[in-house]
């Protein structure tokens, strides 16, 4: 009987596994950049997460500091815990003309973190950023071959579990200035992978309580039978 109550067990807990992600996913339908997560299984039943990172929506702002891109790629910040990655383009200036995300961390160019003085700002699908006609610098904009590497941090931000020398070139940058990419996020799938998943953890959990009825008959009547 053991056997037959882990099986319901182990589903039940793979469900409220799903549960949350689908909960975490609909939490951020409208958060800058997000990608969701695919929960799968080992044969030990453990739970893996890895990113999709498949395109987001663009949605045009009209803010000139806010950048999309198309296709591959992460931009990169500098924060008091090291490198970190995003698909968060929502960026402002500090008032030492440093070019931040909205957490005041520094957003990288290839010469460093960027600085924007002057009021025509231009950046170009390559990511070079031009202002009031000359050029500043360029997006320093990275991705990487194993993906599944990249981890989710806080603050919306990604981490790489490995070294910053893995990182490579997209195939090709596409920035989209005055745009920001929406959450890789539908609502609706996402409201009717919940109802699924809900009912499949109701079904185990009925099935968990059958068990537990069936070992509590038998019980009872064994010790009738003494």
């Amino acid at each position: 009987m053991l056997l037959e109550m882990t099986r319901p067990v182990q589903g039940g807990l793979r469900q409220e596994r799903k549960l949350e992600a689908v909960a975490n996913h609909l939490a951020n339908a409208d958060t800058t950049g997000f990608k969701r997560d695919v929960v799968s299984f080992d044969k030990t039943f453990k739970a893996m997460t890895n990113r999709d990172f498949s395109q987001g929506p663009i949605q045009p702002t009209g803010n000139p500091l806010d950048v999309a891109i198309a296709g591959q790629g992460l931009f990169k910040i500098e924060t008091p815990d090291g490198i970190k990655y995003t698909r968060n383009g929502n960026f402002t200036r500090d008032g030492n003309g440093t070019l931040v995300d909205q957490n005041g961390n520094p957003v990288l160019g290839q010469g460093g973190a960027v600085q924007i003085e002057g009021e025509s700002i231009n950046i170009n699908e390559a990511g070079e950023i031009f202002v009031d006609g000359g050029f500043v610098d360029t997006l320093d904009i990275v991705t990487f071959e194993d993906l599944t590497r990249v981890k989710k941090d806080s603050q919306n931000n990604l981490t790489y579990d490995g070294d910053t020398q893995d990182e490579v070139v997209p195939d090709e940058i596409r920035v989209k200035q005055m745009a920001l990419e929406g959450a890789n996020i539908a609502v609706v799938d996402e409201m009717v992978r919940m109802i699924d998943y809900h009912r499949m953890y109701e079904i185990f959990q009925k099935s968990m309580q059958t068990f537990d009825e069936v070992d509590g008959k038998a019980i009872n009547d064994v010790g009738k039978l003494t």
